[in-house]
């Protein structure tokens, strides 16, 4: 299927690796020049190249910075330049016990999960709107919907984030932009890597058998990868998906057991 948004320009944060990477990688699949952000230069440029070679053709810029400072967002819109197409993602805050974070934690946490994407959003929707096209997609949890206790900052962030775009989309839904937040469960990813590693580590559990474990718990039986998740990032940017705004599509194997 052509998702008719070659030659568009997008801007993907975090996009050095994981879930930030197939979505950037995805979308240079699919004809769009992308400007990737990271902390990490050396990281970052690594994955350009992997880019590019997936991708002849298309331009990929890199930007090595902060994107939850101002600084940063003002580097990584400058190069992206005309933005069609903006993916919001950043790590999200570290797990423990609501008792141990202070304000400094959750304004960590709420800065980088909720004001980050507002402000980028703020920044390019306006100019979507007068071009009559716009695709913002926010990498957010599926902790959103089933909300995990050591989680406590990353699900109080993320959903504000989901409740602001709840009422934006709509506001901006005849200018031919959509916003939607795409929700993954547990991806084979650095973050999920380490994750695992240290809870094993803490039980003295093997790591492999730790992996099996936790794998054997999502009905697909598996972990998702990178890539099936760029793909859907991917389409949720297309022309295809115009009908589709302010929903929150959970990407998970089928862990979460509602209906709803």
């Amino acid at each position: 299927m052509d998702f008719g948004i070659k030659g568009r320009n997008a801007l993907v944060c975090a996009a050095s690796k994981g879930l930030g990477f197939g979505s950037a990688l995805a979308l240079a699949k699919e004809g769009v020049n992308v400007t990737i952000t990271a902390r990490g230069a050396e990281t970052l440029e690594a994955a350009a190249k992997q880019i590019r070679a997936a991708a002849p053709g298309v331009t990929v810029k890199t930007v090595a910075g902060d994107i939850t400072t101002e600084a940063g967002r003002a580097e990584a819109l400058a190069a992206a330049g005309t933005i069609d197409i903006l993916v919001n993602n950043a790590g999200g805050p570290p797990p423990g016990d609501f008792h141990d974070w202070g304000r400094e934690e959750w304004v960590k946490a709420v800065d980088a999960n909720m004001i980050t994407p507002i402000l980028l959003i703020k920044a390019v929707v306006d100019g979507m709107g007068e071009r009559k096209f716009g695709r913002i997609v926010n990498i957010t949890s599926s902790a959103v919907k089933a909300p995990i206790p050591v989680l406590g900052l990353s699900n109080g962030a993320r959903s504000g984030l989901h409740g602001f775009v709840a009422g934006v989309s709509r506001q901006v839904a005849k200018t031919g932009v959509t916003i939607n937040n795409l929700l993954p469960g547990r991806f084979l990813t650095d973050r999920l890597k380490g994750t695992i590693g240290a809870q094993s580590k803490k039980q003295g559990a093997e790591l492999e058998a730790e992996f099996g474990k936790i794998a054997a718990t999502i009905p697909a039986g598996r972990f998702g990868t990178a890539e099936e998740f760029g793909q859907v990032c991917a389409f949720m940017c297309s022309v295809q998906a115009a009908y589709m705004t302010g929903q929150n599509v959970l990407l998970d194997g089928g862990n979460y057991p509602g209906s709803f």
